[in-house]
């Protein structure tokens, strides 16, 4: 049910990191994994699973609207998770490929 915005103490901006800001770009992660960072955690955090299923629930639009600045693997096993990771393109300007920047030199 909805609650009049009076009814809480403060309110905050609904800001959420872009893709580059929230992976390593050498690094693949599931969705679960990604749940974590959203959160300020480590991929690998131990979590139980309530939380981890709102996390999920949170990472996977996350995921859809950041979809053209990331690059997604197949499986490592047929039964395992989808992986996820930053798009070349995406990658902060200080991350980006060094053999790129000798070439435009």
């Amino acid at each position: 049910m909805p609650e009049p915005k009076s009814a809480f103490d403060a309110t905050y901006p609904c800001d959420f990191y872009e893709p580059a800001e929230l992976f390593e770009p050498d690094q693949m992660y599931t969705v679960p994994e990604i749940g974590r960072l959203l959160q300020g955690l480590e991929p690998d955090a131990e979590v139980d699973p309530d939380t981890e299923a709102v996390l999920v629930d949170w990472a996977v639009p996350w995921v859809m609207v950041h979809a053209e600045d990331m690059v997604i693997a197949e499986p490592l096993t047929e039964d395992g998770p989808g992986y996820y990771g930053l798009a070349e393109h995406a990658m902060a300007d200080d991350e980006a490929d060094p053999a790129d920047a000798d070439e435009s030199a």
